[in-house]
């Protein structure tokens, strides 16, 4: 097992190599040669895996801790009777004999066949199946840990007064004076409406019964993974037509196209200029939890960028719990972000997601379906979510666009 410290001093090296090949085309005032590009992209791409391996070794290590606890508190009730299924029997049987050349109480290994389990059987190399599945990491969805939820009750939208114009500047007057009268206050509404979506799934009842993996359970995991993805890529891309209005979506109900920031960026290239127009188009108020959102493509160029004293914008974590920070805020990679570089087009947000909204009418809810597909010996799964979500607060947000 790798040690998490171990990675991320392993990943800092390699930040430091990427952040080398740049340097060394700076100091000799020239674009980096085809190579150095190919290895800088190289090192940041290794240096992502690393962040990921990371993040798998400490989740590791607090389900084994927690294993760890159950163990100990099950243990006394277990121990001395028998344990362990056939398979597991044998694969321990196999494990003895690797150790001492027996089988069982000291029976000598002599005159084996492996048809028979007691005359050698238990001794050939049993098929480990491992109660561990092989699949591809999953994508990181946080836009919902870090906005705003809100859960309804019997209602069908959830609504907000909105203060849509202010008074001016109170003015200076005389001791009687009340100053002139302003009429410019008004109130408006924003509502959100959460909006259904599904997903269904027949398994045969064979597999069910004979799986080594719990397949229900891992079913209803994926099931919320695969919702958890329909509701990120919505939230940063949705049109509001039936499901949530995203981020990077230019609307007058949610973040308007005045609110996208291209001074200083070239036509292909995010700029340092360019992100320190986007940060400070914020108010003081909300930098303080304000986070960027970019693609790892983004990342890619971002990683290469100083400031006007030669220093990074972007620095890595100092441990596994802290994220990577641009311009001294928080920079969070998302797989659903835009990732064509192309004049006008839209790269990045900078903004305080606490003013994106989220409204829950119903939570994933699963339902187990076992007439319908019966006599095809199979059984259905249906999930069904109800959810909507919308930015509230334009000047709370910056989209990062280019020239």
């Amino acid at each position: 097992m790798a040690d998490p410290k171990e990675l991320r001093e392993k990943r800092a090296q390699i930040v430091a190599q990427a952040r080398s090949i740049v340097d060394q085309a700076e100091a000799e005032k020239r674009e980096m040669t085809d190579e150095e590009r190919g290895n800088f992209t190289r090192a940041m791409e290794e240096a992502e895996k690393v962040g990921r391996q990371i993040e798998q070794e400490e989740r590791l290590r607090e389900l084994e801790r927690e294993s760890a606890l159950r163990e100990a508190e099950t243990g006394a009730e277990t121990r001395g009777k028998p344990q362990g299924t056939q398979a597991e029997q044998r694969q321990r049987a196999w494990e003895t004999y690797l150790r001492t050349g027996r089988i069982g109480a000291g029976l000598e290994v002599r005159d084996l066949q492996a048809e028979d389990g007691p005359s050698g059987g238990f001794i050939t190399a049993p098929q480990q199946f491992v109660n561990t599945l092989i699949k591809a990491v999953d994508d990181e969805v946080f836009i919902r840990r870090l906005a705003t939820t809100e859960q309804l009750g019997m209602a069908g939208s959830l609504g907000a007064p909105e203060l849509v114009a202010d008074p001016s500047d109170a003015e200076w007057t005389t001791e009687l004076g009340t100053g002139s009268n302003d009429t410019a206050m008004k109130f408006g509404k924003r509502e959100i409406y959460p909006h259904p979506f599904a997903k269904r799934i027949k398994i045969s009842k064979d597999i069910l019964r004979k799986s080594t993996i719990g397949i229900e359970a891992l079913v209803r995991q994926r099931f919320a993974y695969k919702f958890g993805v329909t509701e990120e890529k919505a939230f940063i891309n949705g049109t509001g037509q039936r499901q949530p209005l995203g981020l990077m979506t230019a609307s007058n109900d949610g973040i308007p196209a005045s609110r996208d920031v291209a001074t200083d960026n070239s036509q292909t290239e995010i700029t340092a200029d360019g992100l320190i127009n986007a940060k400070f188009s914020l108010k003081a108020q909300y930098l303080s939890r304000a986070v960027w959102i970019f693609h790892r493509d983004a990342v890619k160029q971002l990683a290469k960028l100083k400031d006007g004293e030669g220093q990074y914008l972007w620095r890595t974590g100092l441990t596994g719990s802290d994220p990577d920070t641009l311009l001294g805020r928080p920079i969070y990679m998302s797989e659903y972000m835009p990732s064509t570089f192309t004049t006008g087009k839209r790269v990045g947000l900078f903004g305080d997601l606490s003013h994106y909204w989220i409204a829950d009418a119903l939570d994933m809810q699963m339902q187990r379906l076992d007439e319908l597909y019966a006599e095809a010996n199979q059984v259905g799964f249906i999930a069904r979510r109800e959810t909507d979500g919308a930015p509230v607060l334009a000047e709370a947000f910056a989209r990062v666009k280019l020239a």
